[in-house]
């Protein structure tokens, strides 16, 4: 992979800035996502997280397994503002 390949398309984070932000020290997929927002657009991560964390494993002569994965908040999977709605609805009975 090249330091001009794009890691993270949603972002538009490329290699280069990925081993930037690792040089100054960051060691884990949550720290590069907060320095960089890699993994912070549309997709989470799903696209860019396995690729980080190949760059992560390779550079610091660890295994995969070891590579620490970002944390998930709800919801995990994108959903519409009209599910919300709904999901409220049902809970409450239809008063807002």
């Amino acid at each position: 992979m090249s330091d001009q390949t794009v890691v993270c398309r949603c972002e538009d984070i490329t290699r280069e800035k990925l081993l930037e932000v690792i040089s100054q020290g960051y060691r884990t997929i949550d720290e590069i996502k907060r320095a960089t927002r890699a993994g912070m657009g549309p997709c989470q991560g799903r696209t860019c997280r396995l690729l980080i964390a190949q760059e992560l494993s390779k550079i610091y002569g660890i295994p995969m397994e070891e590579v620490l994965m970002p944390t998930f908040r709800p919801p995990v999977k994108p959903i519409s503002m009209g599910m919300l709605a709904d999901a409220y609805v049902e809970e409450h009975g239809g008063d807002a």
